[in-house]
């Protein structure tokens, strides 16, 4: 009877070792599957995106030629793009003129630069090709500029704006006012210190596109996220930042440009120089403003249903760089921004038409 018994709670236990240990590898399983989807969305998300291949270049590049409007006899001014750059004032005259330049040389028809008025015989003097108005320092500016948007494709703000609180305060009317009328807007500079500071003008529009450089998106991402940039992983931080911004297209410039709509992040590393002269991000700002009306004018089946945003920004991105190889390959260290204009024509046909 014992030894009855013995064996009964020996089955009992071994039995019930049995149960646990399928338990705990079904538990095992069930913790494997979780981490395994946990990973595959954090890598989505903050993996250090690599960059992108030869061949992956090389489709988006085609997406861009895809948005690029051909030259037809039968076009009139204007159907290529008019561009509105919003900035210039005492001290800073030559960045508004690279934007508007810029804008030109990518093949807008026409270019605004709506600056103050000590700026605008200065900006004026540069070239004979720009419309230049010497409105953004006069007590109803918002209203001056709010009569051109209806003739204006995209607005680029913040080259050469400055940090006058009244400016500050007209280049924050004029955004609501293009924002109320769905236009690409392209942020740059001292624009992007006024949304460091108020960032809810802008949150949530997504036909806004930010340009910061390494300062200035330290400075924003503070702003936005109230957390230092983790240094570690910039592809995360910049894809954080354009979710917090309400999945707005943001632009970081650095060794890579990192473009990000919040929902994938592209890598621009298209080779470009060592020489790092003053006035390059404004000739990106000024050539995305025309690559961003070209994008949204052509639609998704341009785009293959890509973010029009994304595409721009990785145009102007390529083409930036571009010009600035060919320039450097010239110049050396000796080379400028002026230098670079030089190049525009020559790097859009390499990169776009050939």
């Amino acid at each position: 009877m014992l030894v009855g018994l013995q064996d009964s709670t020996f089955g009992m236990a071994w039995g019930n070792k049995i149960v646990t240990t399928g338990l705990l590898v079904a538990l095992l399983s069930l913790a494997v599957t979780l981490f395994c989807v946990r990973k595959e969305v954090f890598e989505q998300s903050f993996s250090l995106y690599p960059a992108h291949s030869a061949k992956e270049m090389e489709n988006l590049l085609h997406l861009v030629r895809n948005i690029v409007p051909p030259l037809t006899p039968e076009k009139y001014k204007g159907q290529d793009g008019k561009i509105g750059i919003i900035g210039g004032c005492q001290e800073y005259t030559g960045a508004p003129y690279f934007a508007a330049i810029a804008a030109l040389k990518v093949g807008a028809d026409l270019a605004h630069v709506f600056c103050t008025k000590d700026a605008a015989p200065v900006i004026k003097s540069y070239s004979p090709e720009l419309i230049v108005h010497p409105v953004l320092d006069h007590p109803s500016a918002v209203e001056e500029v709010e009569n051109w948007l209806p003739r204006l494709h995209s607005l680029v703000v913040g080259p050469g704006l400055g940090r006058e609180d009244a400016i500050l305060k007209h280049a924050k009317g004029i955004l609501e006012k293009a924002i109320m009328k769905g236009i690409p807007i392209v942020i740059d500079a001292d624009g992007l210190w006024l949304i460091a500071q108020q960032p809810f003008i802008i949150q949530g529009y997504r036909k806004a596109i930010l340009t910061p450089n390494m300062v200035e998106f330290n400075r924003l991402y503070e702003a936005v996220i109230q957390n230092p940039v983790d240094s570690s992983n910039h592809h995360g931080c910049v894809l954080r930042l354009s979710q917090a911004m309400g999945n707005l297209t943001v632009v970081q410039k650095g060794e890579q440009d990192l473009i990000s709509d919040g929902e994938k992040v592209l890598v621009c590393s298209h080779e470009g120089s060592r020489r790092r002269c003053g006035g390059q991000g404004d000739l990106l700002s000024g050539s995305l403003g025309v690559f961003a009306h070209w994008a949204f004018l052509a639609g998704p089946e341009k785009t293959n249903s890509a973010s029009p945003s994304l595409v721009a920004a990785f145009g102007a991105c390529s083409l930036t760089r571009q010009c600035n190889n060919q320039a450097f390959q010239k110049y050396g260290r000796s080379t400028t921004t002026t230098d670079m204009i030089s190049e525009i024509g020559t790097a859009f046909t390499k990169l776009f038409e050939s």
